[in-house]
């Protein structure tokens, strides 16, 4: 696969995010997903990114073992396979700037909603109801199938279950983990994972080492609060620059 300078550059930099999101701020992830949908064709990125991510995941995973809330995991992953699915389905015939605008749509309505409902604390319980695991769970399966993009819906998702920030990024972790090795054999599949891609991932893995362990030296540096607005923040940064790239067909 040849690449120009400027991708190069992406994709360092999307390596550097990768790792730094999956140990540090989930959300910064997002920022990865932006990058390279405007520097490669949107279906291609998917492709490149997912193993980087899983590259990531790993370490995330073994460094934050202890800090797993299983429950909140298994009731996601019925759900989670439906939109997976979906998604997959989808793929097959949206074009680039659609699957864009939809991603961010859906980021950026998670973000109000969650906002609506911290604002509105006293007066609306947090949700808990098989429908809300299940609302969930689809949602992070179709985004995450269709761009990488579940960290927004998977952070609203946990931060609605009040869980501290290394329980959050722990839990997090064996959720994308396990999605992302489902989605790579229909990545394959779909010709976006191929011998040229893994290459391209090969070269990047130090950078990816790089980006994981200023995560782990950042979160113990940042307040519960401040990790929290630091989340929603990007999140709706991430979508924005999503909906707006698919509207001017960047």
């Amino acid at each position: 696969m040849e690449l120009t300078a400027v991708q190069i550059g992406a994709l360092v930099a999307a390596a550097l995010i990768a790792g730094f999101s999956k140990t540090g701020i989930p959300t910064t992830g997002i920022l990865g997903v932006t990058i390279m949908a405007s520097f490669f064709a949107a279906k291609q990125s998917v492709g490149i990114l997912l193993p980087m991510l899983i590259t990531a995941d790993l370490i995330a995973v073994y460094h934050y073992r202890k800090q797993v809330v299983w429950k909140h995991l298994i009731a996601l992953i019925p759900w989670v396979l439906i939109g997976i699915l979906s998604g997959y389905g989808l793929m097959r015939v949206i074009a680039d700037a659609e699957l864009k605008l939809m991603i961010g749509l859906l980021v950026l309505a998670l973000v109000l909603v969650h906002l609506y409902r911290e604002r509105r604390a006293k007066q609306l319980q947090t949700p808990t109801g098989l429908w809300f695991s299940a609302i969930m769970g689809i949602l992070a399966g179709f985004a995450t199938m269709v761009g990488n993009a579940a960290g927004g819906v998977m952070a609203i998702y946990l931060l609605s279950r009040q869980l501290p920030k290394e329980q959050f990024i722990g839990t997090g972790a064996w959720f994308f983990l396990t999605v992302n090795v489902i989605k790579v054999p229909f990545n394959v599949t779909l010709g976006t994972i191929t011998w040229d891609t893994l290459l391209v991932n090969a070269m990047v893995i130090p950078i990816i080492l790089i980006g994981t362990w200023i995560g782990i030296r950042i979160l113990p540096r940042l307040s519960q609060a401040q990790f929290q607005t630091i989340v929603l923040g990007l999140s709706a940064l991430g979508a924005m620059q999503l909906i707006v790239s698919s509207l001017l067909g960047w």
